[in-house]
């Protein structure tokens, strides 16, 4: 009996002291037609079977709210959406997308609550003049997978979901490679309803803040659209969350978790991430991390007031951000940030932090960070923005991606990028990334062994089978296609593993075959010179097999695929 006692005695102790609250979104819970969530008083949240019981009464209320299944997990749940209004007609639309992390699931109760006083007769002025689409557990898997012991840094509910999916994926890790049916189907869904603007709810890991809302914008693309999300939606939603009692701010990583108070870092998502994905499409999109160490039930009112903000926002100024993200869908830019690093100056900045104190622990060795549960700001903290682009593309005309690589061409058609096949053998002149050298990660991430490649770029001339694809860069899907195929880019296909064959040479020449071979070759005068400098270097000198490799790669015999990445550049 020793271990389940010490497991429920563990449940709720480590946690720092949660800070005192009190504000005016406690009045949106209603006792009366209360959602499971509220019925249990903010202990627990509802499990799948029960969500889905309570939307279909909604539905079945209310014909008007559209309840569908969009897509399945991978263990063959049903993926739902719920639809009011009809993207598509014209108005603004909000996709809400809840339990990506199926752990974080603050989305889905203050999304039910909001839905439940549309059917009492709130908001409908609202939902007039803007649609909503709300995906209320996207991890369908790993929201049932639920356990008190799953999100140790988080206060509730006592069911948290599991982070991945069924497959141990990250989903906030899929955007661009795709790998999960779950985000296969959530792209289509995008594809389908054309958000004007897309919110993510999470929760937080970290350290202590009074802050209850975190929330991140991504600034590095789409810049008319990242305009409108940092001078217009940004204010309005940090003033309207402030007025009922809550506590916004921007979503940072400390640079050093016991010293919090010594920096921090504006983080700028990668393309993998939703809020870094979103700007490569030109859909604006915010990622919004509710404070773990806030009690359950601030994190969902203010996720409800949240929801209500963005929706008065897009009534009031959603033809100014239509109008923004069609700026930036017909932007063509000659050159293209691939990564991005360090800026050159901080902001110092005021953050509303909590107290803390330093002890030596007798368990890790060395000074460990206590929470005190005490407001306390701290000045003058130097806030760095990650903008600073560290590797630029220019832009091609086009990529050429022969036939037989048909998981990548099938990935990028399921983003929804335009391409055209080729019908017949087609003879192109074009520039290939020839690898000189790459790195290879040590141990998988999200089940590929992702490999950082250098190389050049060479002007080639091949002739593509039939089945092979253009992709124009000259469409609104343009940088998307550039940050999936570039070389240099952290999440293209490449660096992804997709193409890691290339790296396999399949056939060798034996020695006692190169050699004589090698003697015809030093006949050739400006051969000759080039195997003098190549003695030049002592290792390569004192390698045999170097010296017998070095005329076999200059052979009609050696392998003209092995090291070429597959995807042309045309200029």
């Amino acid at each position: 009996m020793l271990l389940p006692l010490l497991l429920g005695a563990l449940v709720a102790a480590p946690l720092p002291p949660e800070l005192p609250w009190q504000g005016k979104t406690l009045a949106l819970i209603d006792s009366q037609n209360p959602t499971p969530a509220e019925a249990s008083q903010f202990q627990t949240t509802p499990d799948y079977d029960a969500t889905l019981a309570y939307l279909k009464a909604l539905a079945s209320a209310h014909p008007e709210l559209k309840l569908a299944r969009f897509g399945k997990s991978g263990q063959g749940r049903d993926l739902w959406v719920v639809t009011l209004g009809q993207p598509g007609n014209g108005k603004p639309t909000l996709l809400l997308q809840a339990g990506i992390h199926a752990g974080e699931i603050d989305g889905k109760d203050g999304g039910l609550m909001f839905l439940r006083d549309w059917g009492a007769g709130q908001h409908r002025d609202l939902l007039a003049k803007v649609n909503l689409v709300f995906v209320p557990i996207f991890n369908a898997d790993g929201h049932e997978r639920a356990s008190p012991f799953n999100r140790p840094n988080q206060r509730g509910p006592q069911n948290m979901g599991w982070r991945a999916n069924a497959r141990n994926l990250n989903l906030n890790r899929d955007y661009t490679k795709l790998d999960s049916p779950e985000m296969q189907a959530m792209v289509g869904l995008i594809n389908q309803v054309d958000p004007s603007l897309y919110i993510d709810v999470h929760v937080t890991d970290g350290e202590d803040w009074q802050y209850d809302s975190l929330v991140a914008i991504n600034t590095t693309y789409a810049p008319a659209s990242s305009r409108w999300l940092t001078r217009v939606f940004r204010p309005r939603l940090y003033r309207d969350l402030k007025a009922l009692g809550h506590q916004p701010g921007d979503f940072l990583f400390l640079e050093d978790g016991r010293q919090p108070d010594k920096g921090a870092i504006l983080w700028q998502a990668e393309p993998r991430y939703s809020n870094g994905y979103g700007p490569l499409r030109n859909l604006p999109t915010v990622l919004v991390e509710n404070h773990s160490l806030k009690g359950y039930q601030r994190r969902v009112l203010g996720t409800y007031a949240l929801v209500q903000s963005a929706l008065e926002l897009l009534v009031e100024k959603g033809t100014d951000l239509q109008a923004a993200i069609a700026a930036d869908r017909a932007a063509r830019p000659a050159q293209l940030p691939l990564a991005f690093g360090r800026g050159d100056a901080p902001t110092l900045t005021t953050l509303a932090g909590v107290a803390f104190e330093h002890y030596q622990s007798p368990i890790s060795g060395r000074q460990e960070i206590r929470w005190l549960g005490r407001p306390q700001s701290w000045p003058k903290v130097p806030v760095w923005p990650m903008d600073k682009a560290t590797v630029t593309a220019t832009r091609p005309k086009a990529y050429l991606i022969p036939a037989q690589w048909q998981q990548v061409i099938s990935r990028l058609a399921e983003q929804g990028i335009a391409m055209t096949r080729l019908d017949s053998p087609t003879q192109v002149k074009a520039r290939q990334f020839w690898i000189d050298g790459a790195d290879f990660a040590a141990s998988p991430y999200e089940g590929h062994f992702r490999v950082n490649p250098k190389g050049h770029w060479q002007e080639v001339t091949q002739t593509l089978p039939a089945g092979s694809v253009r992709i124009s860069t000259d469409q609104p899907l343009g940088n998307l296609a550039m940050v999936l195929l570039e070389p240099a880019a952290p999440d293209s296909f490449l660096q992804w593993g997709f193409f890691n064959t290339v790296f396999s040479r399949t056939e060798y020449m034996e020695g006692y075959v190169v050699e004589p071979m090698a003697k015809a070759m030093l006949a050739d005068p400006a051969i000759k010179a080039a195997f003098d400098k190549a003695l030049a270097d002592p290792a390569f000198a004192k390698d045999p097999d170097a010296r017998l490799r070095w005329f076999y790669e200059r052979s009609p015999y050696y392998d003209k695929a092995y090291l070429r990445y597959p995807v042309l550049r045309q200029e």
